[in-house]
């Protein structure tokens, strides 16, 4: 989804339309290497006991999606893609000035670029080879409802919502103004037991999916997915907090700005001993390509962190391994000249050790990985500087917070609600 967010946020800035088509028939189109044979379909008379052997793939069958995937990917390297190594659903053609992207979700391709004409053509060829459904500009993609304005893109799951909400089974006329209560803590063995925590696996999996345009349900979601194998009847109160928000919110998204210049900043933080059950740190941050959000992440730490500044400093380590991946990625989409990439960091010892080796004593019960924050900062790939708390937009990922700084951080970030007032 970070590829897909990144490619609607270009296109949006450059002002490329994105087109989407749909491939009828997907898997019968795969040519199997190896012998399968199957039964004869009932209808047609058997004598002897014969088998099929399928010179073709068919549905539910386990290697359909590969050999699908290889034969579009063979189509498209024959007609002058290259897959990038960075996402392998991606292929990106190069001529001259001119770009072609196509990105491919199982059947679902989405197609933009420069040039009008060789999207045209790309069309055509592949409805000559695999029988294609031209859906014409994005509206709707897994899911997600794209809707277009002046000041660019926006991206929503309004009817996933609404769906979602429908079928739950809480009463939901008492709207909630954040995704959980200050201060919440929740234990594994606090409460009763829940009598149908396939109910409440169900809904944590339905507001996982939400996430991809709900970056103010991150942290919410990830705290009570914690609770999944025994869910209890505090978690499930949380739960119940979370869907009365997401009800008052069923219109809220991402906007992807259409911006003319294109950098990346990074937000990272940290919440020291956040768990009450591990004392584990929850990592929490978030990319911009402009003013637009297409990364961002909310997760407890590995391992117990011995103070906040090493809580801080591990969760810089994820961002900029999220960072120099996503630096290639967008080079690979023809979006250059990006570094050093800004990592605004609210803790100022956490931004000496990642510029300083010689705190050596305090850092050498670190494992060695976290310190790949200290090598892009030397490669120049990062640029670290201080941000005051109530400015650093990662905070969303790693608390719960006042509603008031809540909502002005859910602004900055580029989270707006298309429901009407």
């Amino acid at each position: 989804m970070t590829t897909i967010r990144a490619l609607i946020a270009i296109a949006a800035s450059k002002g490329w339309d994105i087109f989407q088509l749909d491939v009828n028939n997907a898997f019968l189109h795969g040519d199997l290497n190896e012998e399968v044979y199957m039964r004869m379909p009932k209808g047609i008379e058997n004598p002897g006991n014969k088998f099929c052997k399928l010179n073709k793939s068919l549905y539910r069958l386990k290697q359909a999606s590969r050999q699908w995937f290889f034969k579009l990917h063979t189509v498209l390297l024959h007609q002058g893609f290259v897959q990038s190594r960075h996402d392998y659903s991606l292929f990106i053609k190069k001529r001259g000035s001119d770009i072609t992207i196509v990105a491919v979700y199982v059947d679902d391709i989405l197609v933009t670029g420069t040039n009008h004409n060789d999207i045209q053509t790309l069309k055509a060829h592949l409805d000559t080879i695999f029988s294609i459904k031209d859906l014409g500009i994005l509206h709707y993609f897994l899911g997600i409802e794209v809707s277009y304005s002046q000041a660019g893109i926006i991206l929503t799951q309004k009817k996933f919502t609404k769906s979602l909400l429908d079928n739950c089974g809480f009463d939901l006329s008492k709207s909630a103004p954040a995704p959980l209560s200050l201060n919440t803590k929740l234990l594994d063995n606090s409460g009763d037991l829940y009598a149908h925590p396939d109910h409440y696996r169900s809904l944590i999996r339905k507001l996982n999916f939400l996430t991809h345009t709900r970056p103010d349900l991150s942290f919410s979601v990830q705290t009570l997915s914690q609770f999944m194998h025994t869910p209890r009847q505090p978690h499930v109160d949380a739960l119940h907090h979370v869907l009365r928000y997401v009800h008052g919110t069923t219109g809220q998204g991402i906007l992807l700005h259409g911006s003319a210049q294109l950098t990346l900043q990074a937000f990272s933080d940290s919440d020291w001993a956040a768990c009450p059950n591990s004392r584990r740190s929850v990592t929490g941050y978030v990319m911009l390509l402009g003013h637009s959000p297409i990364s961002w992440k909310s997760k407890k730490q590995a391992t117990v962190s011995r103070s906040s500044s090493e809580a801080e400093y591990r969760a810089m380590a994820s961002a900029a391994s999220e960072i120099t991946w996503l630096i290639q990625l967008l080079q690979d989409l023809g979006v250059y000249n990006l570094e050093p990439v800004l990592l605004h960091c609210d803790n100022m010892s956490a931004i000496h050790i990642a510029k300083n080796p010689v705190f050596h004593e305090r850092t050498k019960h670190i494992e060695v990985d976290c310190h790949f924050t200290r090598d892009k900062v030397l490669e120049g790939l990062l640029q670290l500087t201080y941000l005051p708390t109530q400015n650093q937009l990662a905070d969303v990922f790693t608390k719960a917070l006042p509603s008031p700084q809540f909502c002005k951080l859910l602004t900055k970030l580029g989270v707006v609600n298309t429901t009407p007032a």
